[in-house]
C-alpha cells in the first residue's frame, strides 16, 4: 500500500514543484514504486518529467471527474521506476464543474483508491492556493511535505496552511499527519538564510526536516530540458540534496503533529 505525500504551501515559489519532481525521481531511484500526480493546472511537474502537456489524450482532470479511471491515465517517464498522472490547464475547470458535488473533496482520493497498491509512494503536487484541487490532495494524503523559502516573510501565511490542516483533519482526514517543513532555497552566503532556517527550527522544532535543498543553479535549470535534477546533473549539490531527503522519508517516521 503505497504512502501518499501531499506537497503544499499556498505560497508560490516556495519549490514546490521542483520539491516534487525530485523527491519522486529520488525515492524512483532508491527502488521504491513511485507515481508523482500533478494536482496543478500550470502542470510545471508534467512538463518537468518531460511530457508535453498539450499533447495529452487524458489528464488527471479527466479522472478527477469520473471520466477515467486511473490506470489510464498513469505515463512513464525516463525513469523506470517512476511513472506520473500528468495535468494541463483544463484542470482549472474542476472546481467548477464539481462545486455542487457532494463529493467534491474525495474526488482525488476516489480516482487513486484502485492503484495504491501498485506503488510505494505517491506524491501530490499542488497548485500555490488553498483551493478545492489543494483539500482534495490534503483529503487524499497520508502526510503533508511543506517548502518552506529561507527568504525574507518564509514565515508569513504558514499559520494559514496549518489552520487548513486542522479543518482537514477534523472534517475529512483524521489520518493527516505533517512529514515535515522541508528548508528550501538555502543560500549559504547570506545571513538571511541561516536566521530563517533558526526561526523556524526554533518555532516547529521537530517538524524541520534535516534536509536542507541549497539555492543552485542546476536544479533551476533542469526544468526547461524536462529532466528531475538526477538525469541532469546528478553530481551537483540539487540533486544530492534531494537524494538525502528520500533517504530520510524512507527511513524517518511521519513527524508528530502535537503542534497541530
Amino acid at each position: 500500500m503505497a504512502k501518499i505525500i501531499c506537497i503544499a504551501n499556498q505560497k508560490g515559489g516556495v519549490g514546490k514543484t521542483t520539491t516534487a519532481v525530485n523527491l519522486s525521481a529520488a525515492l524512483a531511484a532508491s527502488e521504491k514504486q513511485t507515481l508523482l500526480v500533478d494536482c496543478d493546472p500550470q502542470a510545471n511537474a508534467t512538463s518537468g518529467v518531460g511530457l508535453d502537456k498539450t499533447e495529452l489524450a487524458y489528464t488527471l482532470y479527466h479522472g478527477m471527474l469520473g471520466g477515467v479511471e486511473a490506470q489510464r491515465l498513469i505515463m512513464d517517464t525516463e525513469i523506470d521506476s517512476l511513472k506520473v498522472i500528468p495535468s494541463n490547464v483544463e484542470l482549472i475547470g474542476f472546481e467548477v464543474e464539481m462545486m455542487a458535488n457532494p463529493e467534491r473533496e474525495n474526488a482525488l482520493k476516489n480516482l487513486l483508491a484502485g492503484i495504491t497498491d501498485r506503488f510505494d509512494y505517491i506524491i501530490l503536487d499542488c497548485p500555490p492556493s488553498l483551493s478545492l484541487l489543494t483539500v482534495n490532495a490534503l483529503t487524499a494524503a497520508d502526510a503533508l511535505l511543506i517548502p518552506l523559502q529561507c527568504e525574507f516573510y518564509a514565515l508569513e501565511g504558514l499559520g494559514q496552511l496549518l489552520h487548513t490542516v486542522r479543518r482537514i483533519q477534523h472534517n475529512l482526514n483524521p489520518d493527516l499527519k505533517i512529514a515535515g517543513i522541508l528548508l528550501t532555497m538555502f543560500d549559504r552566503r547570506t545571513n538571511l538564510s541561516f536566521q530563517v532556517a533558526e526561526d523556524a527550527e526554533n518555532h516547529f522544532k521537530e517538524l524541520v526536516l534535516k534536509t536542507i535543498i541549497p539555492r543552485n543553479i542546476r536544479l533551476s535549470e533542469a526544468p526547461s530540458f524536462g529532466r528531475p535534477i538526477l538525469l541532469y546533473d546528478a553530481t551537483s549539490a540539487g540533486a544530492q540534496s534531494y537524494i538525502q531527503l528520500a533517504s530520510e522519508i524512507i527511513s524517518e517516521p511521519v513527524a508528530s503533529s502535537a503542534y497541530l
